[in-house]
């Protein structure tokens, strides 16, 4: 097989962050799943004006790390504030 056929080339920025990703890794880090099941608590906490992070730091760790929870986490801000505003 030659270079480039039937595999994806790393650009150099995509790999230094995939390296970046493994080794800053946490022994009891979670997945998305298990962030996905706690995100409604700890949007709560943040909407009540509590530390979410300091109360959950493995879903604020992981929030920190993977984007597409980090988007579902503020779009469930967002409906949970307009929910509480009457909107």
């Amino acid at each position: 097989m030659r270079r480039g056929q039937g595999t994806a080339a790393l650009q150099p920025a995509e790999l230094a962050t995939m390296v970046q990703m493994v080794a800053t890794t946490r022994p009891d880090e979670i997945g998305c799943d298990e962030c996905f099941e706690q995100l409604d608590r700890f949007a709560e906490l943040e909407l009540a004006g509590k530390n979410a992070a300091e109360a959950m730091p493995l879903v604020q760790d992981h929030l920190d790390r993977c984007n597409d929870c980090r988007e579902e986490f503020e779009m469930l801000l967002v409906v949970l504030q307009a929910t509480a505003d009457g909107v």
